[in-house]
């Protein structure tokens, strides 16, 4: 199941609707030969979490995700026991005149009381295998952080009261950050690395041919030539390639066949989230970019 080649692997993300460029490519084939979690570094928007779907898609396994936030502990992330069933066995046991307090504690830590949080999930045996999506990692507390070496680097978790749960097929790992922090080095030595920018406008044009297959060459063309422009721009937060596919499908509804001034300043609100953005762009220097987006799109005369 695992693709033979750098190629075989582009491939396969090409086959999901992901177009990656070979550097990217590369690393995701070698993670997936190598065993090894993929880690994943770059701003938002950028495809980061789309890459483990496509993976889940492609490998025809199950997708685990666990996304990260603030106070995010380990019976949210690993695991968890059912303490209201453990109470109930104990009740039963001592209605039934049990006395073998060394059996009970045995019996009230068997599997059956463990209930699964995703990063058990992805390494447990009797499950079919996955991809395991740690998403926004640093979202979570530098704390958590330790929590995920075993499973980084062993494929495994250890739970005290019941042993140790290892992974019959390791999972694919991949996990993601938008870098509003720096991950410990401990973390980044058990993975491979990958920083994924922006697409330059020729790989976003495929994309978009992909995504919104229904939006006009034209129209695509002078779209993404506005985005890629936007993104030089100092915004608080620039677009990304979801919001690129966004605002082409909005124009279409629209029945825009190509860009306009009045257009970009009605649906800025797909293109970018935060006011001061929109209010910098809308009117005078809309239009600029409008002008300046239609230049770089428009064919060119090979006998010029």
């Amino acid at each position: 199941m695992i693709p033979a080649s750098v190629a075989d692997t582009a491939a396969l993300l090409a086959a999901g609707g992901y177009v990656a460029d070979t550097a990217l490519a590369t690393t995701v084939h070698l993670a997936l030969a190598m065993e090894r979690p993929l880690f994943l570094e770059g701003e938002p928007g950028t495809g980061k979490t789309e890459i483990a779907k496509v993976l889940a898609s492609g490998l025809n396994r199950r997708l685990v995700r666990l996304q990260c936030y603030d106070g995010l502990d380990l019976s949210a992330a690993a695991y968890e026991w059912d303490h209201a069933r453990q109470l109930m066995a104990i009740r039963i046991a001592e209605a039934s005149g049990s006395a073998d307090r060394q059996a009970l504690t045995s019996d009230i830590y068997a599997r059956e009381f463990l209930q699964a949080r995703p990063l058990l999930s992805a390494v447990d045996p009797d499950q079919p295998p996955a991809v395991l999506l740690i998403d926004e990692l640093d979202r979570a507390d530098e704390p958590f952080e330790a929590f995920l070496l075993e499973v980084l680097a062993d494929f495994q978790i250890t739970i005290p009261e019941y042993g140790t749960v290892h992974a019959k097929t390791k999972p694919v790992v991949v996990l993601t950050s938008n870098r509003t922090r720096e991950v410990h080095d401990a973390i980044r030595r058990r993975c491979l690395y990958h920083w994924v920018d922006y697409p330059d406008a020729k790989r976003e044009r495929e994309i978009l041919a992909r995504k919104a297959p229904g939006v006009s060459e034209k129209l695509s063309a002078e779209v993404v030539a506005f985005v890629q422009r936007l993104r030089k721009e100092d915004l608080f937060k620039l677009p990304g390639v979801a919001e690129t596919i966004d605002w082409a499908a909005a124009l279409m509804h629209l029945d825009a066949h190509e860009l306009a001034p009045a257009a970009v300043d009605e649906t800025l609100g797909v293109l970018l989230k935060y006011q001061d953005d929109i209010a910098k762009i809308r009117g005078a220097e809309a239009a600029r970019l409008v002008t300046d987006a239609k230049a770089a799109a428009a064919p060119k005369n090979p006998f010029e």
